[in-house]
């Protein structure tokens, strides 16, 4: 494989979550750079959140791990024991299955930028700590459908 054209690889931009869930994390955006190199069992991508901005909404995954390494910028990494400040060349994990939400908070003057690693299963399911919303199956093949933690549609 050849090096990676980072400016090149493909893009993505804003929130897939549904109003209002999705103002604090639509100005996010991120480089998927395991598709650029055809990776198809991980996932890692290049994100950047702007100031004020957050990562996502505080969620778990059922059967996904996470990674993420800071290369610029500070903020809060938020999990269900507190808050934790974060910065360049700090590291976080996030094992599958246990229902601790994360999320960061950029709470600084500039941007966030990190790399997140995580396996990919579509069998993958999880929820969002602080609202009644719900993910997957199927986010990489299909929908990333988005529910009320019953089950139930939102919207």
């Amino acid at each position: 494989m050849a090096k990676i054209d980072i400016d090149a690889a493909p893009e993505g931009r804003g929130s897939g979550y549904p109003a209002p869930y999705d103002a604090p994390c639509r100005d996010r955006s991120w480089k998927k750079l395991g598709d650029a190199a055809g990776l198809t069992k991980i996932g890692v991508n290049l994100v950047r959140v702007p100031a004020g901005a957050w990562s996502s909404q505080r969620h778990w995954h059922a059967l996904e791990d996470e990674f993420v390494y800071i290369l610029e910028g500070e903020a809060a990494l938020v999990l269900d024991a507190g808050e934790t400040r974060i910065g360049p060349g700090d590291c976080a994990g996030f094992p599958a299955g246990v229902r601790d939400g994360h999320m960061m908070r950029n709470d600084g003057p500039g941007d966030l930028v990190f790399l997140v690693v995580s396996n990919r299963d579509d069998a993958d399911w999880g929820e969002y700590s602080d609202i009644d919303m719900a993910f997957g199956p199927k986010r990489y093949s299909g929908p990333n459908a988005k529910t009320r933690k019953d089950g139930t549609p939102i919207g």
